[in-house]
């Protein structure tokens, strides 16, 4: 895992860390692709109940590596089509992870960085994180990260940010819907996130974002009708739904582990 750390607790948690801290945890084609194929090994692991992302060093990430930008300028459209494509293989990986993923962001998150933490579920930062689309400054565009950028911050806070390159401190970033919370002590908040997610039914929470992803921006027609009645059914009468249920009615704790 080439710019990597990969730490599971016993609790069924993944946390992944960007580990290039003498870069500011830039990305260049190894990392991505170290990235793509821990996310592809990870959703195979049925034990795993969230992934946490996070970054050594100062910052979480600073973007495109410049150096591996700069050999990029030298290669045909063809060779830069193919390796922007495998960015947004990525971020389209993280984006439909099955398993719940939390962006836990301090110091700098720039470019595609940003991008990153808009395909996670939940996202926390520090008071001192900021954020910034840069691409512009450099004569380019935020075009892959660009469809979940939107979608998190929507399109006319897009407008303004994609053509600015302002600066986004964490305050912002909060009003814009890029973090969820601010904590000076983001792994306790994260912590807190991951109680939360641990009681709940490991199916139930996979299909819920199944739904979400389902849903968005889909007419409520005949189609997402059936599909979230038929969500709904099949819930109530899994091995988890079951069980869920039978706890409630005996007011006890469910038993999740039996019933994955």
């Amino acid at each position: 895992m080439t710019g990597l750390l990969l730490e599971k607790d016993s609790n069924g948690v993944a946390w992944l860390s960007l580990n290039r801290p003498e870069k500011n945890n830039a990305f260049n084609d190894e990392l991505i692709a170290s990235l793509i194929e821990t996310l592809e090994q990870l959703e195979k692991d049925d034990s795993l109940r969230a992934l946490v992302l996070t970054a050594q060093g100062k910052h979480f990430s600073a973007g495109a590596d410049l150096g591996w930008m700069q050999s990029m300028a030298t290669k045909t459209e063809s060779e830069n089509l193919q390796d922007a494509q495998q960015l947004a293989m990525l971020l389209h990986k993280l984006d439909t992870f099955s398993k719940p993923t939390i962006a836990m962001v301090h110091g700098a998150a720039f470019g595609g960085a940003l991008g990153l933490i808009c395909c996670c579920d939940i996202a926390i930062g520090t008071p001192e994180s900021r954020f910034c689309l840069s691409e512009v400054k450099l004569g380019l565009l935020p075009a892959t990260i660009g469809p979940y950028v939107i979608r998190a911050i929507g399109q006319r806070q897009s407008r303004r940010y994609f053509l600015t390159a302002e600066l986004i401190d964490a305050e912002t970033a909060l009003s814009m819907n890029i973090l969820h919370q601010i904590n000076s002590q983001p792994r306790e908040a994260v912590n807190r996130i991951i109680g939360h997610l641990l009681n709940n039914g490991p199916q139930a929470m996979q299909a819920a974002k199944a739904l979400c992803l389902r849903c968005d921006n889909q007419p409520i027609d005949h189609s997402l009708i059936e599909y979230t009645s038929q969500a709904i059914a099949t819930a109530r009468v899994s091995s988890e739904g079951q069980e869920g249920l039978t706890a409630f009615f005996e007011k006890r704790t469910a038993n999740w582990r039996n019933h994955v």
